[in-house]
């Protein structure tokens, strides 16, 4: 437990824990702290982009010739809609990201949809991956945190007596 290594990625260092003092260890350990939060955020973020991109898939499904000619709220920015009318139940206008937007058929934009419900879940588990990973290394310089300063303490009290 004294040697922590990450993920086999290239690039990636093996450190020897114990030749670590104790103001190195807590530097790693704060660093760790912060990369975690990082993790935690992004995670958090591609959580809402699934549930949005599962949202617009459930809500183009819901798209059939019966809806032609329904009443709904168009949206103009995220808190301004007005009233309109579907006219086209075969094509939707769909958001591609950064302004850009296409029109597709309902099936193209149901496979659009899951395509990134897809995407954003195989992003998610590997952010997932990695905070276990980094997790597991946040555990041992703990310990051995801990046991530094036990050992200094020891040295402590032997020397005081």
């Amino acid at each position: 437990m004294a040697t922590v290594s990450s993920a086999p990625a290239p690039g990636m260092h093996q450190i020897d824990l114990s030749k670590l003092n104790l103001q190195q260890l807590a530097q790693l350990k704060q660093q760790l702290d912060q990369e975690m939060t990082v993790f935690q955020d992004s995670l958090q973020t591609l959580k809402i982009a699934q549930g949005k991109f599962m949202e617009s898939g459930e809500c183009v499904e819901k798209m059939t010739p019966d809806c032609k000619g329904k009443s709904i709220l168009v949206p103009l920015t995220g808190s301004m809609y007005i009233p309109g009318e579907i006219s086209d139940t075969d094509h939707v206008l769909i958001d591609i990201g950064t302004g850009y937007y296409a029109q597709k058929d309902i099936e193209g934009a149901k496979d659009y949809f899951q395509r990134k419900v897809t995407f954003v879940t195989e992003q998610m588990d590997k952010i997932k991956m990695l905070g276990i990973e980094k997790s597991k290394i946040h555990k041992a310089i703990c310990m051995m945190i801990e046991m530094k300063m036990q050992a200094q303490m020891q040295a402590a009290k032997q020397a005081a007596s």
